[in-house]
């Protein structure tokens, strides 16, 4: 599949109109429902081989963000051999009570993996979560960056977001 057709798939599959509440708080009248796309085995797959290339050269472990990061960090894990972890909004308060579940990342290079960024904010907690607990946070990708001040965010805390997608690239590919 190309970038192009993936595009084309990624908006038909997912792109929606409405009035939609965003976890920034933010107010949308479009919205990308990201399962739609992930949960297709074809275009899981796809959007791994094309998030591939875009990899950075050193991290260790994919950092896969619940929920959506997380079928992503796996797809990616299996395309390239990389162990994932897989990392909650808050750490479990039972059982292991881990942030992050997996490998132990004190010390070790992550690679945040996320579906789809808006402000970054979540992307922002979980670094600092991931930091706290030994783990060195340089870089994230992400499918879709909604080209809404996420990038920037990031940037002010020391993490290079990648993205598959723009938003504007997006629209640009709809059929």
């Amino acid at each position: 599949m190309t970038h192009e057709e993936l595009a084309e798939n990624v908006y038909s599959t997912s792109y929606l109109r409405g009035t939609f509440h965003l976890r920034s708080g933010k107010i949308s009248s479009e919205y990308f429902a990201k399962y739609q796309f992930e949960s297709r085995p074809h275009l899981l797959k796809a959007v791994a081989e094309h998030l591939e290339p875009l990899l950075p050269d050193e991290f260790e472990l994919f950092a896969g963000l619940e929920i959506g990061g997380i079928p992503i960090a796996a797809a990616l894990s299996l395309l390239t051999g990389i162990p994932a972890v897989y990392v909650r909004k808050k750490q479990k308060e039972y059982g292991t009570q881990k942030l992050a579940e997996g490998m132990d990342i004190s010390g070790r290079k992550l690679l945040v993996v996320e579906d789809v960024i808006t402000s970054g904010g979540q992307v922002i907690t979980s670094v600092e979560d991931l930091r706290a607990r030994g783990a060195v946070v340089n870089h994230a990708v992400c499918v879709i960056d909604r080209q809404s001040g996420g990038m920037e965010a990031l940037k002010n805390n020391g993490v290079e977001l990648i993205p598959l997608f723009t938003m504007d690239e997006l629209k640009a590919y709809k059929k």
